[in-house]
């Protein structure tokens, strides 16, 4: 899977980067092809943005905001995570 993360108004360490792909590598990486991560802070919180680019076509964004940036990210797994599960049920009940 391509991972393209960028920080804003941040600098990303490398372990917030492994962080990330760690999380993220735990999604169904079958269906995943790509994903844009923008991981910002604004006043007190941090706020972690991802466009997934599935391989069935569809494009799946999420975001999570947070006063700690791991928690942000791991709340941003856990919303992608259940968009993904959601669109796999809707291709298996169509079928």
């Amino acid at each position: 899977m391509n991972y393209n993360i960028t920080g804003k108004h941040l600098d990303i360490s490398e372990a917030v980067h492994s962080y990330v792909e760690d999380k993220l590598g735990g999604l169904d990486t079958q269906n995943v092809t790509s994903a844009q991560v923008t991981l910002r802070a604004e006043n007190h919180l941090k706020i972690a943005e991802a466009t997934i680019h599935l391989a069935s076509g569809k494009t799946i964004h999420g975001d999570a905001a947070h006063e700690d940036m791991y928690a942000a990210i791991d709340l941003l797994s856990d919303v992608l995570d259940k968009q993904i599960r959601k669109h796999k049920e809707k291709l298996h009940e169509h079928r």
